[in-house]
């Protein structure tokens, strides 16, 4: 607990450093990898990272020095020469744009190893932690490292304020944002600049290996808990946040923890239960969405069973024994007993000595299912011109998920029929 308050009363100015910089990079990262997750292009970020590299090496052999503003220029220009190249090849060519990318990453970064190695070994004293942008080192960010973070975060989510409007158009729907006269091209070597600026500012805290996690994996946290993309861009920002603060007091507590590699795995733990457990996308709801649909379909199966059961008799009202209910459809004994068992606690069956009998309301509901199956029948016959031996499996289906609205909207344009196509009264 000493520890927890120590870390978060950021007396240290070592801890605000960290933790400013975690922040900082993780939060814009994560803006900005938002629209490259959008636009299906989440590989570009690895191959940015990993071109990077030979910038920095190249701008500190001709500066012979560590600024990172100069470093950060290097990054920018050859991992923005990376995307354009990999455009150029997929444009020019009938190389795919995977096959760009993996041709276009692995060769900038033999080179920047190359030219690596040959710094390490020339003897200049003042290269001593360059290799730190492989696998980074946010622990050692001092306060013109976060200057530069600073201004290239602001930058970053300025630029994305001030074109979002153009930014999501292109995400969603290019073609007509060119129709109506967005400059297309404009914007996606804007969106390069931003994702370049994104990737150049982080591989000094998380390295070139881990940056494009920290690109991606926010987006394709928050893509999970909403279809809004404004809230997709702040629930981003706050999971990049939120993993930056918490890595960094991980590194803190644990010394010989390094804060990068934290931070990914931190956000990687926030996207697994946000892909396990989100509202409406994760796959346990999905799960149990799926579950309460065979429920569904069982009850209303059942329901049209009784229904038509009584049809045949002419009396709606008339119990039906269990093995009745199994000869007119092959249903597992023991999932059509669980079924009439909820049903009759729903108040939709009863159970007597005879059998399993409608109640009113369970009428009601039965003659709509099996009025549904008709008219979908009567429909696939009338407008899809397909044989009344050839419509019932599709209206078996279909009947379970068609609403009031598009019910109203099928007896109007059937004319209000009164038999389907096997000359069965529709209900």
């Amino acid at each position: 607990m000493q520890e927890f308050f120590e870390f978060f009363s950021f007396t240290d100015a070592n801890i605000r450093y960290v933790t400013l910089g975690s922040v900082l990079l993780a939060s814009s990262s994560a803006v900005v990898g938002c629209f490259t997750l959008l636009r299906k292009r989440a590989l570009v970020g690895d191959a940015v990272a990993h071109a990077v590299l030979p910038g920095v090496c190249l701008a500190f052999i001709l500066s012979g020095t560590k600024n990172p503003f100069v470093l950060l220029l290097g990054a920018f220009i050859t991992g923005w020469i990376s995307l354009v190249t990999i455009d150029f090849i997929t444009s020019r060519s009938r190389i795919k744009e995977d096959t760009a990318i993996g041709l276009v990453l692995s060769v900038f970064f033999g080179i920047g190893i190359l030219l690596l190695t040959a710094i390490q070994h020339s003897g200049n004293a003042a290269q001593s932690g360059l290799d730190k942008f492989l696998f980074g080192k946010a622990a050692s960010l001092v306060g013109e490292d976060l200057i530069a973070f600073g201004v290239v975060a602001v930058l970053l989510l300025i630029t994305t304020l001030l074109f979002y409007k153009e930014l999501t158009l292109l995400c969603f729907d290019q073609a007509y944002a060119a129709t109506i006269g967005f400059p297309v091209r404009a914007l996606e070597l804007l969106l390069t600049t931003l994702t370049v600026f994104a990737v150049v500012v982080g591989i000094q805290a998380v390295g070139v290996v881990l940056m494009a996690a920290m690109l991606i994996t926010p987006a394709a946290a928050a893509r999970f808990w909403t279809d809004r993309l404004g809230l997709m861009l702040v629930l981003a920002a706050i999971i990049g946040a939120f993993s930056g603060v918490a890595g960094a007091f991980v590194s803190y507590t644990a010394p010989a923890m390094p804060t990068g590699p934290w931070i990914v795995l931190i956000v990687s733990m926030i996207a697994i239960v946000s892909f396990a457990f989100a509202p409406n996308k994760g796959w346990v709801s999905r799960l149990l969405r799926k579950r309460r649909n065979k429920i569904l379909i069982l009850e209303e199966n059942l329901l049209k069973l009784l229904y038509q059961l009584g049809e045949q008799k002419q009396e709606l009202h008339t119990p039906h024994p269990l093995q009745e209910i199994l000869q007119k459809r092959a249903i597992p004994r023991k999932q059509a007993n669980t079924g009439l068992r909820r049903l009759s606690s729903q108040g939709y069956v009863e159970k007597t000595t005879a059998g399993w009998l409608l109640t009113g309301q369970g009428q009601r509901r039965g003659e709509r299912v099996v009025r549904l199956h008709r008219l979908w029948e009567l429909y696939l016959t009338q407008y899809l011109h397909l044989a009344s031996d050839h419509v019932h499996e599709g209206a078996e289906t279909i009947e379970h998920i068609i609403t009031p609205e598009l019910e109203q909207k099928l007896m109007e344009e059937l004319g209000f029929p009164v038999l389907d196509p096997h000359s069965a009264r529709i209900p």
